[in-house]
């Protein structure tokens, strides 16, 4: 054992609280170092000097103070715990009301900056820059599509439809938005949501991508009302590339015969 180990250990060997094994390292190590021997000798005096002082008992007027202070600071902390802050209401109050699910809290999220552009343009004074404004313009578009992207994955068909909103609401959608659209209208399982898909990729048919997207889908579809929706879109887009499609269609013998007399109307429009 060093010196400085033994320092380490000397509150303790005068305590007697060290372990056998440790007591017995420091008494060897003192019997042939005569330093720390001094020093514990000197410290263990001092020792015991402080354990003779007499134990200093409170007064009664301090042991009065101290109570009463006890007491108040209890009835403070109940008061605390019964009556929030008031920034501890408005937490309780948000938590309340904003949503849970993360597509809803992009949502209010977009919806209260579409708020801040709106008070901006009104109330901001000539100094406001322009490049401030276009940048907020920006942001709620990256918003807008992170919503509706993130709706359309949902569960709730409710919430997917809500998610094609979301994209009619963009000004110009970018290519990941239209390929998550025509997922959404090749292989969602409900119909209105597909209707709802196809209307939406209706507004955006002057980019190929759409168009040929649409085209794509047609034969895929198993729902009349969706093959009907599609084959007016095609005829709405002059899409001569639909010629082919819409024979193809046709020359299914279950085909329904409501979607065949839109495809017959269809070769005609498109001839």
């Amino acid at each position: 054992m060093t010196c400085s180990q033994l320092h380490e250990l000397i509150p303790d060997y005068l305590a007697g609280s060290l372990a056998r094994a440790a007591q017995d390292e420091v008494a060897a190590h003192l019997v042939t170092c005569a330093s720390c021997q001094q020093e514990v000798e000197n410290l263990g005096s001092i020792w015991t000097q402080l354990g003779r002082l007499p134990m200093e008992q409170p007064s009664e007027a301090m042991r009065a103070r101290f109570y009463a202070m006890l007491e108040a600071y209890e009835q403070g902390l109940q008061r605390e715990q019964l009556a929030p802050s008031m920034s501890e209401r408005f937490n309780v109050w948000l938590e309340r009301w904003w949503p849970k699910q993360p597509a809803w809290q992009l949502a209010f999220a977009a919806a209260f900056m579409l708020f801040g552009i709106f008070v901006g343009q009104r109330f901001a004074g000539p100094s406001q820059s322009a490049g401030a404004v276009a940048q907020m313009r920006a942001d709620l578009q990256s918003m807008q599509q992170m919503v509706a992207l993130s709706l359309l994955q949902q569960s709730s068909p409710s919430d997917r439809l809500r998610g094609v909103s979301w994209v009619n609401q963009m000004q110009a959608p970018d290519q990941e938005v239209f390929n998550v659209l025509l997922q959404t209208l090749n292989d969602d399982p409900n119909v209105n949501v597909r209707l709802a898909a196809a209307e939406a990729l209706g507004i955006y048919g002057n980019e190929d991508l759409v168009r040929q997207g649409i085209l794509a889908a047609l034969p895929r579809q198993t729902s009349p009302l969706v093959q009907i929706r599609l084959i007016k879109l095609l005829i709405e887009l002059r899409e001569k590339n639909a010629h082919a499609a819409l024979q193809q269609l046709m020359q299914n013998e279950q085909l329904n015969q409501d979607v065949r007399k839109q495809a017959e109307i269809g070769l005609k429009e498109l001839y």
